[in-house]
């Protein structure tokens, strides 16, 4: 039995990065080998077991046969006989596909058959063997990793590889769940445009992400939006909330906010009238589609119908700013109210010459809604009961008196201080 560190690990000490996770691969072993060691078995499709005392994983080495279209298309063989190199194989990327074990002295010594180490000085994202047109989901890993190693190009060959299996219809076969997986990741890394622009490049975008592919080539008015084209703004706002160290739920409202204006009719362009409806209605298909968590659907929602309004909020009246935050269910959901904030403020930032400007509209609305929240209501509740005659047949119940009674206390409330949250507003 020998065994190896392999993958992320290997590649990340490497490079001089954090190490979070270990992954080892067992050569020359059985699963009753394993089970004797006192290691546990988790493995369900092949052999993997987790450590008796640090609970890694530890894989037997294994080979890929395909059998079937999409991710899940294939017949795992792990036997005692399979070598280390048959396993690196079916890796995906050459930088990926080190491993390394200690020598009798300590020492570090990396086994490297496809030449990962000389890629990775190269700053290059390139297939192992040409079985990486059998996996789908790899064309969606390269993309993730361009997106977390920002200095790192494609290589030309694995490219033209992803192209052909796109053409090829693989990308077809990709289930919802790994799909967002690897979108969801890849929102998290450091430079989240990367990863749309190897897939747009590749052509799996338009296949995965139309609502996406689409908006290149779409014209925006040059006052509001100096880069001009939505898509090239659309990649500045995804990179403005990697920026901000922004949640997943704010990085996807991002991507969504501007769907609609993928399909505004040729002949009111470059202005987008309606967009925000439209944006709303695609976002549905798409979480639908790729069956996106609810947090971060519903936060796109409210993001993709009332960006506008929220730009536009330091020129709105109390009543007005009330029936925002109201849309917004902002009273009842204030965490969700500061990601959508926090979202809008990555769309006003991510626009050419605007990335170091303010973006007081946030700050605004979410002191409103503060100081809002310490209103008592249940004192206005009370009022509004007390004053209701015993029989008396009012055209509303009771409850929608209550809520009638408290918008029109938080309108009161602002108009009394406006001079305060004026002094914030937007210039």
């Amino acid at each position: 039995m020998q065994i190896y560190m392999v993958g992320g690990a290997v590649r990340d000490r490497l490079l001089g990065r954090p190490v979070n996770d270990h992954d080892w691969v067992v050569v020359g072993a059985t699963p009753e080998q394993m089970l004797e060691l006192g290691y546990l078995p988790v493995g369900r499709d092949f052999p993997v077991f987790l450590h008796p005392e640090t609970r890694e994983e530890y894989a037997l080495a294994r080979t890929e046969r395909k059998s079937g279209r999409g991710y899940r298309g294939f017949v795992v063989e792990s036997s005692p006989n399979v070598t280390l190199e048959e396993d690196l194989s079916r890796r995906d990327l050459t930088i990926n596909s080190i491993a390394s074990s200690a020598d009798s002295t300590g020492a570090t010594v990396l086994f490297d058959p496809y030449h990962g180490v000389q890629d990775l000085q190269a700053r290059l994202l390139r297939h192992v063997t040409d079985s990486f047109r059998e996996d789908p989901v790899r064309i969606l890993r390269v993309a993730r990793f361009a997106a977390r190693f920002t200095d790192f190009t494609v290589a030309p060959e694995t490219m033209q590889l992803m192209r052909e299996m796109v053409e090829h219809g693989e990308v077809d076969h990709l289930v919802p769940e790994r799909v967002w997986q690897e979108l969801a990741r890849g929102l998290m890394e450091a430079k989240p445009s990367r990863m749309f622009e190897v897939l747009r490049e590749c052509g799996a975008l338009q296949v995965l992400l139309p609502e996406v592919a689409r908006l290149w080539g779409v014209p925006q008015p040059p006052l509001h939006h100096p880069e001009v084209d939505t898509g090239v703004h659309l990649m500045m706002v995804l990179d403005m909330a990697a920026r901000l160290n922004a949640p997943l739920v704010v990085r996807f409202a991002c991507l969504a906010h501007d769907f609609g204006k993928g399909t505004t009719p040729a002949n009111i362009l470059p202005r987008h009238i309606g967009h925000e409806e439209r944006s709303a209605k695609l976002l549905r298909n798409v979480a639908e589609r790729l069956r996106v968590p609810v947090d971060c659907r519903e936060t796109a929602d409210v993001v993709a119908r009332e960006h506008g309004n929220i730009h536009r909020s330091g020129e709105l009246n109390a009543a007005a700013t009330v029936r925002l935050l109201e849309r917004c269910d902002a009273f009842r959901q204030p965490q969700r109210f500061a990601h959508i904030l926090q979202a809008c403020e990555c769309d006003a930032r991510g626009r050419k010459g605007m990335h170091d400007q303010p973006y007081p509209q946030r700050e605004r609305l979410w002191l409103a809604l503060q100081a809002l929240q310490q209103m008592d209501l249940g004192a206005i509740a009370q009022t509004v009961m007390q004053n209701t005659d015993v029989g008396s047949h009012l055209p509303q119940p009771d409850g929608a008196r209550i809520r009638q009674s408290i918008h029109q206390a938080r309108i009161a409330w602002l108009q009394a201080s406006c001079d305060h949250f004026n002094q914030i507003a937007p210039q």
